[in-house]
């Protein structure tokens, strides 16, 4: 361990990765995603003429900086912003928001149930038996994401003034999902949806699939290189029409948002917005793919926003 530890400092990048991350190291954001694209994509950041997706998104961490994208990405107020465009029925039901973990009366909520920082992304609990719940490992989960500014792991501007809190969700199940809900993960440009992908068991790395999909939900010619993908291509949604509508309406005018629904009991619920799907640091299979969706994607106008 100590011999990994060790090696892993021993690279320069390595060592400012870690410290600027934790904003223990101040330098500029442009500085950092410098040395974080190239450490992570081996290649380097062209900001001034980015031509790829992954560059395209760095650029757009640095210049596309809106009010809104706060309020999208905060797991709690991102529910009355979407339910003001696309309604009420579309949100997953709240059961209790908090300032930290000991306002939580956990004999109040039901058995089964969802809990998540409202600050950050991955950090979500699922519980489905509360009486086998690990109460100290999850006190010390989510009282670690509170210490935490996500905006400073990949610069990513909207996270950087979102309250920190914690939010309780309802547990959502789905009689024919058993396995696992499908994620539909739709990469919209400028509110017109051209991809998406769907994904299963994400809590767990080793066991979740992802495979892209082309809009008319067929396989895509591309995939990632991090996950397994799926073998066969599960059922079409029976709401998958109403999903593309819906993911329009809350894309219009933003130049690219990957929006996440779901289908469940054949009803269509909002999951999240998010504006840098890995942070832009994704590796495509095929590499190519990079450059071709980079062309989906046009920041010509976005400075002009601002």
């Amino acid at each position: 361990m100590i011999q990994k530890i060790f090696s892993y400092f021993s690279h320069p990048s390595n060592f400012i990765i870690f410290f600027a991350s934790r904003n223990i190291l101040k330098i500029s954001d442009e500085t950092y995603l410098k040395i974080l694209y190239k450490n992570r994509m081996q290649k380097e950041l062209n900001l001034e003429n980015p031509r790829t997706f992954n560059e395209k998104l760095q650029w757009l961490k640095l210049h596309d900086r809106k009010e809104k994208y706060s309020t999208m990405v905060d797991k709690y107020e991102v529910k009355k912003y979407v339910s003001k465009l696309i309604g009420d029925e579309y949100i997953i039901p709240t059961l209790g928001v908090y300032t930290s973990f000991d306002e939580i009366n956990f004999d109040e909520l039901p058995k089964q149930f969802v809990l998540k920082c409202t600050h950050d992304s991955g950090g979500n609990i699922v519980c489905r038996d509360k009486e086998n719940l690990d109460f100290l490992e999850v006190r010390i989960k989510i009282n670690n994401y509170l210490k935490k500014n996500f905006y400073y792991l990949g610069r990513e501007w909207p996270y950087k003034n979102v309250e920190k809190r914690i939010i309780i969700e309802k547990y959502m199940f789905d009689e024919k999902q058993k396995e696992g809900l499908i994620d539909y993960k739709f990469y919209c440009f400028n509110g017109e949806p051209k991809f998406l992908y769907i994904s299963k068991g994400l809590e767990n790395h080793e066991t979740a699939k992802i495979s892209f999909l082309n809009i008319d939900y067929t396989f895509a010619p591309f995939q990632r290189e991090d996950f397994s993908h799926f073998k066969e291509l599960p059922q079409k949604p029976k709401k998958y029409d109403k999903m593309l509508e819906i993911v329009k309406i809350l894309s219009k005018n933003i130049a690219f948002v990957r929006i996440d629904l779901y289908e469940i009991d054949d009803k269509i619920y909002f999951s999240e917005f998010t504006f840098t799907p890995c942070g832009g640091l994704m590796k495509f299979i095929p590499l190519k793919y990079d450059r071709i969706v980079g062309d989906m994607l046009n920041i010509e106008n976005v400075e002009k926003e601002r």
